[in-house]
C-alpha cells in the first residue's frame, strides 16, 4: 500500500520510447513539472500525449516538444504555444483537436471502464464529419485528417460517438496526497488532473504535501488510491515554483 518512491526520476524509470502519457493541467495551473522534467531526463522519444494545451514555450510540455521527444498530441487547445503550432503546421507533430469537455470525458470513460460514449458536441462540423488535419505535409497539404464519426440519433438529436482514452502512464500534481495514492487538489489545479489520473494504467503522483493515510477526510479526496500506483513528495522550492501564464489579461 505503500506508493512512495523516493525520486521523479525513480518513479519514471521505467519509461522507454514510444510510450503514451495522460498529462494533467491547464495553462500552468496543476501541471506536474517536476514529473515532466524526469520524462524529459529518461530520453525517451516518440512520445503520444493526452492533454488540454501541451504546456507553454519553455514551460510544462512545452519543454518535451521543443526537443522533439513528442510524436503525437490529444488535445483541445494550441494558441499558448509558438512551438506547438510551429510543429504541428511543419508537418513534424501530428495533433487531434477535440472539444475540450469531449477530450474530458473520454479520459473519464477510459478511468471507468466506459468504452466509448454519444455526445452532440461536434456534430453537424468536422469533428463529426471528419477532414480535420491531423497531420500537415511538408508543402502544407494534409497528408493525415480525421476520420468521419459515427452519428446516432436520440429523441431526435444527433449524436457523434466518441471512444475513451488510455494511456500507459498518467502524470498528475496534487496539492495533498497520502502514501496509499489518495489525492487532493487545489482550486483550478484539479482541472485535468482527476481525470488524467483515472485513465493512465501507471499513474504517477508529485504531492506538494504528504500526510498519513487516514488524516484526509475521505469526503474531501478527489482521487482515490486505487487509481495511483506511484507518488513523488516535492521539496519546498518544487512545490513553491508555480509559473504564472498570463499576469494581465489586458494593458494597464
Amino acid at each position: 500500500m505503500d506508493k512512495l518512491v523516493a525520486t521523479a526520476e525513480e518513479a519514471l524509470a521505467d519509461v522507454t520510447d514510444g510510450r503514451s502519457f495522460a498529462v494533467g493541467g491547464f495553462g500552468l495551473s496543476g501541471v506536474p513539472e517536476v514529473l515532466i522534467g524526469a520524462l524529459h531526463a529518461t530520453g525517451a522519444s516518440g512520445l503520444t500525449v493526452v492533454s488540454n494545451n501541451c504546456g507553454v514555450d519553455g514551460r510544462g510540455l512545452g519543454i518535451l516538444l521543443a526537443a522533439g521527444r513528442i510524436a503525437r498530441v490529444t488535445g483541445s487547445y494550441i494558441g499558448e504555444n509558438k512551438e506547438f503550432a510551429r510543429q504541428y503546421l511543419a508537418g513534424e507533430l501530428e495533433v487531434e483537436l477535440t472539444p475540450q469537455g469531449t477530450l474530458a470525458e473520454r479520459l473519464r470513460a477510459g478511468g471507468s471502464g466506459i468504452p466509448a460514449f454519444y455526445t452532440t458536441a461536434g456534430v453537424g462540423t468536422q469533428v463529426a464529419e471528419g477532414g480535420l488535419p491531423w497531420r500537415y505535409a511538408a508543402d502544407g497539404s494534409v497528408a493525415v485528417a480525421s476520420p468521419a464519426k459515427e452519428v446516432r440519433t436520440f429523441d431526435g438529436v444527433d449524436h457523434i460517438l466518441e471512444h475513451a482514452i488510455t494511456t500507459d502512464y498518467a502524470l498528475v500534481k496534487a496539492a495533498r496526497g497520502d502514501r496509499h495514492g489518495n489525492l487532493v487538489f487545489h482550486r483550478a489545479a484539479r482541472n485535468f488532473n482527476p481525470v488524467a489520473a483515472m485513465a493512465g494504467r501507471v499513474t504517477v503522483a508529485e504531492v506538494e504535501e504528504i500526510v498519513e493515510p487516514g488524516q484526509l477526510d475521505p469526503d474531501e479526496v478527489h482521487v482515490p488510491g486505487v487509481f495511483v500506483q506511484r507518488v513523488v513528495a516535492l521539496t519546498p522550492e518544487q512545490a513553491a515554483d508555480k509559473g504564472i501564464e498570463k499576469r494581465t489579461v489586458r494593458e494597464r
